[in-house]
């Protein structure tokens, strides 16, 4: 079909949002016509029954006239009582259970309300041990094997898990909170502290967050934690044999906060700091705001992972500040935050760092794309939701995919300089706010309409770019400069096996250098011998390199060659870390192989407990085995 709209049809379509603004598919609740406005925690943390025990209150505000009701999202959580504002219990009604999206916990009002009333409610709760969004480690399971420690991890839809909330990212409030914990663990949240009082036997940790966000930013922490500076209004807390290994790594985190104010606008949220976090955290990173969540999988020892900190800083205006209205909307927070991030990095280290960083994230979308198939339709920019798990959609597509979108879109209107214009424009207009594709397509042609010509402007395929799955409709040119040297040096594996390379072929390499040549040996699905995979090994020594990157490739490249001596160095890896992007890649790899198969399925089975549950869960499903809630 034709795809090609002209402008002034554009502007009167505007194509609409297909799945509707006033309701979110994955929440239960009624944020569209009655939204928190704040929320106020108050929770004990029982590692002895993996609980957390206490209270919310939250005041919500009526949006339209009539409205009988405030319905929150729960999952697996014991409501004990609601009060009102007066304090006096309220009967309460819980809706139908759903496997993915829970249970709807809905307080009917005394009478309809008008637009612009609030309401207030005390919801007395507990959460269960089995709290998708709480991981609780044993003392065993941590570095210093002596306390126990707990994380939570609340996006895409777990917060439901941790409190009663309106779980939808177009719900953004603020929070305070108190939080008690056996002495002497440290308590952590994605807000500010507001001071400690330390009793007999525990201490109760407060926090205030004034900006208003969505339910997947708040963030708990608990555990044997100490920090050290790391820049003026930086620190990277871990556990104490950890916290030096960070700052060291760690330690460009301020020039990377002063980039990102230069391109979209002051910092907001006071500190930035950096949380280390045990092996079993599912993602490279979280951008809980004031307090990154990180997995130890960064620590290369030569800060050469720290594109991942470039990244949840960029995600403190694109994601965080400007926020999607809707899980559907989500290349609006990632291929934006990927797109800055690597803005900031090419700031710092050059433009041709910008186009290499760009090269590995498009191998990355094909890995992806190829993993859910061509014409899947959750590889459009834009899928719809209805009923699923957004966890299920997970992958590369909204953050690469999205990339792609918003550097065809610059290389358009004529490059960098107007394009970084634009940025900094909707960053100001859409801060503490949540918007849609087709909110951020009007700002686009209104930004641009007197800037570029209507032609150029009504060459966009938009409903291309947003609903079609698989690869981007146009095909985007890179500067190569600094991969040239990765494809030359693969194709002389690929074709030749390797005849004439030495062991200084990477010498003075970036890491991202090797990170493309290892791509090439996948992309190009060669079976490499036992003799090539010993040689490579022997001459680039990728099995002992410190760098996750590198070994995931390697390990990758090995198990899609049915290189048995890999498999135990490769279960070894997944059992180091839980890091979704290393573990369930290699997992699928291991089972697909005729070398692996049973290696992962003993492995996984084994060893389940060791992850957390969302990863857990898509293991699970990659495995094809049944994974209990």
């Amino acid at each position: 079909r034709d795809l090609h709209y002209p402008l002034r049809r554009q502007r009167q379509m505007c194509i609409r949002d297909r799945y509707g603004e006033m309701n979110d598919p994955n929440s239960l609740s009624n944020c569209g016509v009655c939204v928190t406005e704040d929320y106020c925690l108050n929770l004990t943390v029982d590692f002895e029954r993996q609980v957390l025990a206490g209270y919310v209150e939250i005041r919500a505000k009526v949006l339209q006239d009539g409205v009988n009701e405030l319905v929150l999202d729960t999952k697996s959580l014991d409501i004990k009582k609601v009060t009102d504002q007066h304090d006096s219990v309220v009967t309460y009604k819980r809706g139908s259970e759903h496997k993915v999206f829970g249970q709807a916990l809905i307080i009917p009002f005394d009478n309809p309300k008008k637009q612009g009333e609030s309401v207030i409610y005390r919801i007395f709760y507990e959460t269960s041990p089995f709290a998708s969004a709480v991981q609780w480690l044993t003392p065993s399971q941590t570095a210093g094997k002596k306390h126990p420690y707990l994380f939570t991890q609340c996006q895409a839809i777990h917060a439901r898990t941790l409190l009663p909330c309106q779980d939808a990212p177009m719900a953004k409030a603020p929070y305070k909170a108190k939080i008690t914990v056996p002495k002497p663990l440290v308590a952590l949240m994605s807000a500010l502290s507001d001071g400690v009082v330390h009793n007999e036997k525990t201490s109760t940790y407060s926090f205030k967050q004034e900006v208003s966000i969505p339910s997947y930013l708040i963030a708990i922490a608990v555990g044997d934690l100490e920090s050290r500076d790391i820049g003026p209004r930086s620190k990277v807390w871990s556990e104490p044999s950890m916290v030096e290994l960070g700052a060291y790594e760690f330690s460009e985190t301020e020039e990377f906060l002063k980039v990102g104010e230069a391109l979209l606008g002051p910092y907001v949220w006071g500190k930035y700091d950096i949380l280390l976090l045990p092996p079993s955290f599912p993602y490279g990173g979280m951008e809980n705001p004031t307090l990154t969540f990180v997995t130890p999988t960064l620590l290369a020892g030569d800060r050469s992972n720290a594109d991942v900190i470039a990244h949840e800083i960029a995600h403190s205006w694109t994601g965080n500040l400007v926020t999607n209205k809707t899980w559907e909307h989500f290349w609006l927070n990632e291929g934006f935050t990927t797109f800055v991030e690597r803005k900031i990095k090419g700031k710092i280290s050059g433009e041709k760092y910008f186009h290499l960083s760009a090269i590995i994230g498009e191998a990355d979308l094909k890995d992806s794309i190829n993993e859910f198939g061509s014409e899947n339709p959750l590889t459009a920019l834009v899928p719809k939701l209805d009923g699923i798990d957004p966890d299920d959609a997970f992958s590369s597509v909204p953050y690469d995919k999205g990339f792609s979108f918003l550097y065809y879109l610059q290389e358009l209107v004529g490059g960098s300089v107007p394009f970084e214009a634009f940025l900094r424009s909707y960053v100001d207009h859409f801060k503490h706010k949540t918007l849609t594709t087709n909110d951020f397509m009007k700002f686009f042609l209104d930004h641009f309409k007197n800037k570029v010509d209507e032609k150029t402007l009504s060459s966009i395929r938009w409903e291309a770019w947003f609903y079609l799955p698989g690869m981007p409709p146009v095909t985007l040119h890179y500067d190569k400069t600094l991969a040239t040297e990765a494809h030359s040096l693969s194709e002389k594996w690929i074709t030749n096996n390797g005849e004439g390379t030495s062991s200084n072929d990477m010498k003075g390499w970036l890491v991202q250098q090797i990170v493309v040549f290892l791509d090439d040996l996948i992309q190009s699905n060669k079976q490499f011998s036992s003799t090539v995979l010993k040689k490579l090994d022997d001459e680039y020594l990728f099995g002992t390199s410190k760098n996750a990157e590198i070994r995931f490739r390697w390990f990758m490249i090995c198990v899609k060659s049915e290189y048995e001596p890999i498999v135990n160095s490769a279960t070894k890896f997944l059992l180091e870390q839980g890091r979704m992007k290393f573990v369930r890649p290699l997992y699928r790899a291991l089972f697909n192989s005729k070398i692996g198969k049973q290696k992962a399925l003993d492995t996984f089975n084994s060893n389940r407990n060791f992850y957390h549950s969302i990863c857990r869960k898509m293991v699970a499903k990659d495995l094809h085995l049944e994974e209990s809630e």
